[in-house]
């Protein structure tokens, strides 16, 4: 599958910023049989740096917000971005996968920054499904209130279903978790990478071909599997977005950040 050519690869970090503990496999899988073992969840935002520029992939959640949502705050993931040599008041690109409050929460510390996101997305936010407690549970109103403002500032873009973001970094649409949930895919030194955002929050997921808790459409969750495994190298070369296994799987960026920033490249 590695047909990228020319193109020069990125480099590719996660960034875990957030944990819950407490969380239960019930909170995380439908019809689960062991509904009270714990099973604690990361959060995680991402960097891609490469030729082409630095793109920054979802801004994880505010401080207020995590508290408010019971998760442990560990680091800001947007000051973070300085342990890479990356100042965030020059990030120009930004994509957000969706709007989901653990995605969005620090969109005000990139001041320059663009931010690319699904038109299918920004559709959902605005619908009448928000009037349905169980569709609209992980969005926050302000966030969601500020998006609106960016895209009146010129400073959002509206996409989809498919768009390529830069030489070697593209997106794609697989809804499932929310309307506009979508992927992106990364090419890297060992050949391209899907960032499967909230399409997977654990590995299990996929090797099990289940449907996470927090669905609005599950059918279309189960078939953004299929997209994943199309788009990437192998399994192998698909990153989840909760799960603390990533920890485990990725080397830290350097020995001083460990736990912290992985590199996933």
């Amino acid at each position: 599958m590695s047909t990228a050519g020319a193109i020069p690869p990125y480099e590719l970090y996660a960034i875990r910023y957030a944990t819950n503990r407490k969380r239960t496999r019930g909170q995380n899988f439908i019809f689960e049989a062991q509904p009270e073992t714990l099973q604690p969840m990361d959060f995680y935002s991402w960097v891609a740096i490469g030729e082409a520029g630095t793109f920054v992939i979802d801004t994880g959640m505010a401080r207020a917000k995590a508290e408010k949502h019971g998760h442990d705050y560990l680091h800001c993931p947007i000051d973070s971005l300085r342990l890479l040599g990356v100042a965030p008041e020059q990030v120009e690109r930004v994509v957000i996968t969706h709007l989901h409050y653990d995605h969005i929460g620090n969109v005000g510390a990139l001041p320059k920054a663009r931010f690319e996101l699904q038109k299918a997305e920004m559709d959902f936010v605005v619908s009448p499904f928000m009037q349905k407690n169980w569709c609209r549970r992980a969005y926050e109103v302000d966030e969601i209130s500020h998006f609106v403002e960016l895209l009146h500032r010129d400073r959002l873009v509206l996409h989809g279903p498919d768009k390529q973001i830069a030489p070697g970094l593209s997106v794609h649409l697989v809804g499932g978790h929310c309307a506009g949930q979508e992927i992106v895919r990364v090419w890297t030194r060992r050949g391209w990478v899907v960032l499967a955002s909230d399409a997977l929050h654990y590995y299990e997921e996929l090797e099990r071909g289940v449907p996470f808790t927090v669905a609005f459409n599950v059918a279309e969750m189960l078939t953004a599997h299929d997209r994943m495994r199309e788009l990437a190298e192998s399994d192998a070369h698909i990153v989840v977005s909760h799960d603390p296994l990533v920890s485990e799987r990725y080397p830290p960026a350097r020995p001083d950040l460990a736990g912290h920033i992985l590199r996933l490249d």
